[in-house]
């Protein structure tokens, strides 16, 4: 990534990498944490190629869905229609930080909400809890470092435990209930075939 590009122009560009970057299977934490859940209104931010919302349209929830790339949301469109879901998905095309779906829903998800380039990580995580409505569940899922071996070109980021990104949520007294607060170690097999195990942390949280 060059100093001069930016978010949009860097995603776009990860994604033209290859036809398809991620699995085109749900979360596999997202899937256990969520399974449980009466279908309602979902906003999945971050959805990259669609995998979970489609994962959530399937079940019964009716979905928005957000990126900031348009390769992602295009390749997520296509799957959505040949899964037979597409009119149950609303994809939006957002820079979060700067701009922010409309609506209050019964489950907000943010799965690895990361990035390379400059990502106002704690306050979009704020709108999320925002757009939970009252008994509605926000769920959170992050990495706690780079891949094993992987060069970490930004030694300064932090990758925040449970607890933190509780925290800095900033959530009022007594409005929230803390039902996962873990970490926990995930398989991943990386494009080469290689497998390799991840620490990861998921924070789930009902508002009362």
């Amino acid at each position: 990534m060059t100093t001069e590009q930016l978010p949009d122009e860097h995603w776009n560009a990860f994604y033209t990498e290859h036809e398809q970057i991620w699995s085109g299977k749900p979360n596999a934490a997202f899937v256990d944490e969520v399974s449980g859940l009466t279908p309602g209104r979902a906003l999945d931010l971050g959805c990259g190629e669609g995998a979970d919302a489609i994962w959530l349209a399937r079940k019964g929830w009716t979905v928005t869905a957000v990126d900031i790339s348009t390769v992602a949301l295009g390749r997520a469109v296509e799957h959505a229609k040949a899964a037979g879901v597409g009119d149950r998905i609303d994809w939006q095309q957002h820079e979060l930080g700067k701009s922010f779906p409309d609506g209050e829903f019964d489950l907000v998800s943010a799965q690895f909400l990361h990035s390379k380039t400059e990502l106002p990580r704690d306050g979009i995580l704020r709108s999320a809890a925002a757009a939970v409505a009252p008994g509605g569940v926000l769920l959170i899922e992050g990495h706690l470092g780079f891949p094993p071996g992987e060069h970490n070109p930004h030694p300064d980021i932090h990758f925040p435990e449970p607890d933190e990104v509780i925290e800095s949520l900033g959530l009022a007294d007594g409005e929230w209930e803390t039902l996962v607060s873990r970490v926990h170690d995930r398989a991943q097999v990386l494009r080469d075939g290689v497998p390799i195990n991840r620490r990861d942390c998921t924070v789930k949280l009902r508002r009362h």
